[in-house]
């Protein structure tokens, strides 16, 4: 907490890429301070034409996985910042801006990215190859063990993938089975990719 209360102090001094650099490290771990995130929207919005490709996505996931809603900094200017930056995302980026997109679109905001850039995203972010864990292995098993008819890695609307899917007296219920690296701090905590797709699955 104290090194968000001297970043939030010093918050004028920042250059873009350091702004970029903190919140996508707070996010990352799943540390969702709302106060450092509503201190620092007018920065970086104020920063917004000197962003790397790199520096967008990273704040745009940053703030999806906060989920502090920021209309000054996520707005038509962003997006056209993003457009023009378009051929110069890597992989990743796109996929840190598809779960910016399903963010945006569930918090019904007038911010959405243009049509052909959304598919983009979504193409990108499904092409991903699901890795098995062993632990999911072993979930799985168990399920077959108890009769339980059981698909895994079934992609949805979203996007995403769900480890496992089971029906259970008529109904479809979805399994994801988070080992420790879904989580730091002892395993109590989960991190932001985590916390993500949690809520947007």
């Amino acid at each position: 907490r104290k090194v968000a209360e001297a970043a939030i102090r010093s918050k004028g001094k920042f250059i873009s890429q350091e702004v970029a650099n903190l919140l996508w490290a707070y996010a990352t771990m799943g540390i969702t301070d709302k106060q450092l995130f509503l201190s620092f929207m007018p920065a970086a919005a104020k920063l917004i034409d000197s962003y790397t490709n790199q520096g967008l996505a990273n704040i745009a996931w940053a703030y999806a996985v906060a989920d502090v809603d920021a209309p000054t900094l996520f707005n038509a200017h962003f997006i056209n910042k993003c457009v023009e930056k378009g051929s110069g995302f890597e992989i990743e980026h796109y996929r840190q801006l598809h779960q910016w997109h399903l963010w945006q679109t569930k918090e019904k905001s007038n911010s959405r990215l243009p049509v052909d850039f959304q598919e983009r995203c979504y193409d990108i972010f499904i092409s991903e190859e699901p890795t098995v864990s062993k632990l999911q292995d072993d979930v799985v098993a168990q399920l077959l063990h108890i009769g339980l008819e059981t698909k895994e890695e079934v992609l949805v609307g979203s996007g995403y993938r769900i480890d496992a899917i089971v029906k259970v007296n008529g109904k479809t219920i979805g399994i994801e089975v988070d080992g420790p690296h879904h989580f730091i701090r002892k395993g109590r905590f989960p991190l932001g990719s985590t916390i993500l797709k949690r809520r947007q699955v």
